[in-house]
């Protein structure tokens, strides 16, 4: 087996696309829940593992430091957000204007990993060729 990390970028930006997908159903799940009474909207935690990835290595270029990332380290987590606080008396506390603004911006996210690993791919295939 050749030792590579060609694949560095396509395994960190394939773990990023899976927590937006998980983000897409989580954020789905607030706004089927918006009218449920003490409801407490949740949200992932994803990219504060991958900035602290990125901030743990001592290399300088961004390359050397998405090489060093052990990517199954990198982990979604679902958390209730803000579970004190509500907007209704009823202690939900989903906005809906919120969440689909959320989802919005979610859904150009997962776009744009799915092209820039559709990019990595070409860029491989065009070395190999």
């Amino acid at each position: 087996m050749i030792n590579t990390n060609v694949f560095d970028y396509v395994n960190v930006l394939n773990k990023a696309a899976d927590a937006a997908w998980t983000r897409n159903d989580v954020l789905a799940n607030n706004i089927a829940n918006m009218d449920t009474p003490g409801y407490k909207r949740q949200d992932v935690d994803f990219e504060s593992q991958l900035k602290q990835a990125m901030r743990s290595t001592r290399f300088k270029s961004v390359d050397a430091r998405v090489g060093a990332i052990n990517d199954t380290e990198l982990e979604t987590r679902v958390y209730t957000d803000a579970s004190g606080f509500s907007y209704r008396l009823d202690g939900n506390n989903v906005d809906i204007d919120t969440e689909t603004a959320r989802l919005a911006e979610n859904q150009i996210r997962y776009n744009g990993l799915v092209q820039s690993m559709n990019e990595e791919f070409t860029n491989l295939k065009m070395v190999m060729k």
